[in-house]
Formats: C-alpha cells, structure tokens, sequence
C-alpha cells in the first residue's frame, strides 16, 4: 500500500464513557491503530473531540454544559486532560504527540491560515503527530466551525488528505433511522451527499458530543468537494484504520469523481474568506470564466458595489444570479475608473490588453 496522508477524526462519543469521562479502553485502542498506520509509513493527523466531554464532570456538571462559559470552562479543564493521556498513551511507541487549537479565525485570516498550513506541514515533515481540536476555551458560537466533523472536512482540504476518516459509534449511512426501523439498509458506498440526504438527517448528538450524522453529512460533502475521499463508521482492534484504508471498513464510504483537489489559496477563497464587495459581469465574461478557464477582464465588468482593495475577495455576479467568488487585482475605485474610461472611449481603437480583474487561478466557481 502506498504512502498515504490520513486525516482521522474521533468524536466525543467514540472516546469518552456515558459520565464524560475519558474511557480509557476505548483510548487505548485508537492510541494503538493510529500506532499501526504510523508504523505503516503514513502520514497521521488527529482531530479529536473530548474535551469539553473530559473537562465538564471535573467541574461538578452532572451532564455537557450549555452554557457557552459552561462550555468554556469544561474545554480549559479538559483539553489537559485529554492531550496528556494522548501524550502517555503514544510515547508508548516513539510516537510525539503536537496539540494544536484552532477557531475560524484562524482559517478566515489568510496570514493565520497560511501560518497554520505551514506549521501541520513542518510538523509532517518532523514525523510528529498533530492532534487537532477547536479552541472551545475562547471560541463564541458565531466563530466556531459548530462541530469537529467540519474540522476534519475542512483541515483534510487544507492538507491535501488522501483520506478522512470519520470514527462515530454507528457502522455507517442508512437509508433510513436503524434505531427506529429495523428494516433500515446500510449504504456502503456514495457518489455523493443530497440535499435529500441532509433534509432526512437530524443535528442530535450524543450526550457528550455536539455532532449528529447531519453533521457528519455535511463534512463528508465538504471534504469531497475538496477532492478528499471520506469514510464515516466505526471499528474495534488495531488494525481498525488499516482495514479502512483498505476497503473492508465497516461503514460508509463517500468518494465523488465530479472534484478533485483544490490549491490551498483556492480553498481559502472559497471556504473562509470574507466578501467585500461584488461585482457584475456581462454575458460574455461569465461564459469565458466559466466554461473556458479563462481570467475574469475589465472589459466583461459592468457594475461594482462595495469598497474593496486589491487582494480582497468579491463576490461575481453574471445574468442570473451569483457565479463565484474571486481575489481582484483593482481596487474599487481603479474599477469604476476603468469601467468610466471604456464607456467615455466605446467606438475608439481598443488599448492592449488590461490587467486581468481576477486571474483564474484566483477564482473559485459557487
């Protein structure tokens, strides 16, 4: 089996016991198959949960807190915890654990976000082991990612992953709930996720987790949009992740050919970036960007709204609606003034070829 780079996510359910304490058999047994994809020569990163689960029983909550300094709290008692047992646990076979703790703004600060890729990568290359979680002791709900699912989609893009692996305590898609119809059929493999596959889903997690298998659906759509395949279910033993890896899991596995790979920069831009203004183009412009790979021009913009510098991201509109999204290389006001001289000089001998407003490979299609 070739080298591979594996994004593995373990939820709060598939770490912790029903009191939100860790379980220190079911830790062992990740310790041990992540142990084993190591010694198998491929590349691991760990976004794990459990922190809030591991923290809040420490603090005297009889269940996960609500309350988002509840759940502060718990994340600052817990995620100790937790990194130290994955510390002892993997200094067991030679393996160095590194924690690192993210929000969003870390991911929609394009220096952030960059700093990050380069420390995962540097860490990589190390052959240290990074154990990824949300910084759920600073993070407020309109900055979070809302679960660790989302993490793992969006880092398994972010390092170009060969595969995610999601572990839960279910084997698996159905076709239907398997706790309230025993007839349900399990889903071994997916082209893609549906929105009817996520209008049939719910948000409910477990006790101790916040992440339900609409969640998990979600994920899994945004990973293989990235061109990442994914893998959600479960399994038991050391050997657990390498039988994944080669096809026996028990679960779902979702690969889609319709996407592949997205350059880091491009994933900013579609995934984390903030817009600032938008701008709107002729019939033309929208055919050429988005059915023959060309770069958006001055002369296919008509409109703008919004102030925005160059290297800001904006939004693109064509005939119907919106198109995609792009980082410009004009200001706001070096448009209008470019857009005003096309107009004042219409019917006059064409200059040379402008600056294009955004390259191609600074664009991204909704």
């Amino acid at each position: 089996m070739r080298k591979q780079r594996i994004v593995v996510k373990i939820g709060s359910s598939s770490l912790t016991n029903e009191k939100g304490e860790i379980d220190q058999e079911k830790l062992n047994d990740h310790v041990k198959a992540v142990a084993k994809l190591r010694k198998a020569r491929h590349e691991v990163i760990l976004v794990s949960s459990g922190a809030v689960a591991a923290g809040f029983a420490h603090l005297g909550y009889p269940s996960r807190p609500v309350t988002i300094k509840g759940r502060q709290a718990a994340a600052s008692v817990g995620q100790s915890v937790l990194i130290q047992s994955y510390m002892e646990k993997f200094s067991q076979y030679q393996i160095v654990p590194a924690q690192i703790l993210l929000t969003r703004n870390d991911f929609s600060n394009r220096e952030r976000y960059r700093n990050a890729f380069a420390t995962i990568m540097e860490l990589l290359e190390r052959g240290i082991l990074p154990i990824i979680n949300e910084n759920d002791t600073v993070s407020v709900e309109e900055l979070t990612f809302g679960d660790n699912d989302m993490l793992s989609a969006l880092v398994s893009g972010f390092i170009h992953a060969d595969q995610l692996i999601i572990l839960t305590d279910i084997n698996g898609l159905y076709d239907s709930n398997p706790r309230q119809n025993p007839a349900a059929k399990k889903l071994d493999f997916l082209h893609e996720i549906t929105d009817e596959m996520l209008a049939a889903t719910n948000d409910v997690g477990s006790k101790v987790g916040t992440g339900g298998m609409r969640s998990k659906l979600l994920a899994a759509k945004t990973a293989t949009s990235l061109g990442v395949p994914v893998f959600i279910g479960k399994g038991q033993g050391q050997d657990k992740l390498m039988e994944i890896l080669r096809g026996n899991g028990d679960g779902t596995y979702i690969s889609s050919s319709d996407f592949s790979p997205i350059n880091t920069s491009r994933q900013w831009i579609a995934f984390h970036s903030d817009s600032m203004g938008k701008i709107y183009v002729d019939q033309g412009a929208e055919e050429a960007i988005l059915y023959n790979g060309k770069s958006l021009l001055p002369a296919g913009v008509f409109k703008i709204n919004g102030t925005f510098q160059k290297g800001d991201v904006v939004e693109v509109f064509g005939i119907n609606g919106l198109i995609g999204k792009g980082e410009v290389s004009y200001s706001s006001d070096e448009l209008k003034k470019e857009i005003k001289r096309r107009n004042e000089e219409k019917g006059m001998e064409p200059l040379a070829p402008s600056i294009e407003v955004i390259h191609r490979n600074r664009w991204v299609q909704v």
